[in-house]
């Protein structure tokens, strides 16, 4: 008899933005009329840019011709792509990296579920609290994460590091030894930033204890003020114990065109392999590439002109994330991120249940958010929204949460 992967039997019910999509969905057919306005999942609203949109036509006609059609791909991407992003990404900001240290992929969410595939089920794994749900649901279904306690709402082998505002958002680096590190910056969901020196004390230890971190850069365009990390390789020493993930989801808006990348330094080795070397492995063995079309897309961005559009779509939802945050606070809440990221991090009132400010919100304003608790235990209380949504729209969703409160 087949058996299946019984880890998925472990895992606490359905995946988070399932589960606000299915409560979404409960709420608009008992209430047809209402115009619900959602500021919960992370998807992008404006369109792609039109220096993206010209590549990716001229890549379609070249599919005319045998002189320039193309077929199956490198497995770790095209050489134009991987190289301006070299140039643009790292070199302008003072990082050498290779353009073989670069793998092009279907999104950073991908990468970030499929690294596991590399490393042994025996690792020690330790997140922020809260996190991303990817980073634990996909060490639990390899067995890493032990079993779910459903009373304390953790699983057993996980190490959770209380990311909060009373640590102001920076995780504290474990007394013990852990072995696979995931941290977030800008963070997803708190929206705050870990500076140079927060990011060095992790490297060190990383070092120091043969660990290794999974840094998730995919929101660093948003980072506005100066002296934030874009990218853990601005930090010395990092090389030789951090992969990077990045994405142009968010910052080209590419969330339904699917492609981001991810850093893995030939100078990173554990158990005398390099895992570089592995990477590509398991790649060439699970992933045929980036779609050709969408990787010239991609390449556009960091074109002159492409660079110039993409700020642009970048500032709208940087003053959609204004427009949230100075109206939360208005209305007596407190907040957090929205500054350097797309994310707006606020604390429920009256230490009201993340689920239950989420349904208030969703029944009485009729706006989606993401309940905090949906992140791991240290996100009760709070809720996310997202600046992703229409200028016009955020700015009702704002006044109808302030009109409910």
């Amino acid at each position: 008899m087949a058996k299946v992967n019984e880890n998925f039997e472990k895992l606490p019910g359905s995946y988070l933005f399932a589960e606000i999509a299915r409560r979404t969905e409960a709420f608009q057919d008992a209430n047809p009329d209402a115009k619900i306005i959602k500021l919960g999942i992370g998807d992008v609203t404006q369109p792609l840019v039109p220096a993206v949109v010209d590549a990716m036509h001229e890549a379609v006609d070249e599919q005319r011709s045998a002189d320039t059609f193309k077929g199956y791909g490198p497995y770790e991407g095209y050489d134009f792509l991987r190289e301006a992003i070299v140039e643009n990404d790292f070199k302008a900001r003072g990082v050498d990296i290779a353009p073989d240290e670069i793998f092009v992929s279907d999104g950073a969410k991908s990468d970030c579920g499929n690294i596991g595939d590399i490393l042994s089920r025996d690792n020690k794994v330790a997140v922020c609290d809260p996190v991303y749900p990817v980073y634990v649901d996909s060490n639990a279904l390899e067995g890493r994460a032990g079993e779910y306690d459903v009373d304390a709402e953790e699983w057993t082998n996980i190490h959770y590091m209380p990311t909060t505002a009373e640590n102001g958002f920076c995780p504290p680096i474990p007394e013990g030894k852990v072995d696979v590190i995931y941290l977030c910056s800008p963070n997803n969901p708190t929206g705050t930033v870990l500076t140079a020196d927060q990011l060095k004390a992790w490297v060190d230890y990383a070092n120091e204890n043969d660990s290794l971190i999974m840094f998730d850069a995919a929101y660093e365009r948003f980072i506005t003020e100066p002296g934030v990390p874009h990218s853990i390789f601005e930090v010395e020493g990092a090389k030789t114990c951090a992969i990077e993930f990045r994405s142009f989801s968010k910052t080209a808006g590419f969330t339904g065109m699917r492609c981001g990348y991810t850093v893995i330094p030939k100078a990173l080795v554990r158990d005398g392999q390099s895992l570089n070397d592995l990477w590509m492995r398991r790649q060439s063995t699970k992933f045929n590439g980036a779609s050709y079309i969408i990787q010239k897309g991609a390449a556009a961005i960091y074109t002159d002109e492409g660079a110039r559009q993409v700020e642009q779509a970048l500032g709208y939802y940087r003053e959609n994330a204004r427009v949230i945050k100075e109206g939360l606070e208005d209305a007596g809440l407190q907040v957090f991120g929205a500054v350097n990221s797309p994310y707006v991090w606020c604390k429920t009132p009256d230490g009201m249940p993340s689920w239950d400010f989420f349904d208030l919100l969703l029944e009485k304003a009729n706006v989606v958010t993401t309940p905090g608790a949906g992140f791991g235990p240290a996100g009760e209380g709070y809720i996310r929204l997202t600046a992703f949504g229409d200028r016009e729209a955020t700015k009702e969703a704002v006044e109808r949460i302030k009109a409910v409160l």
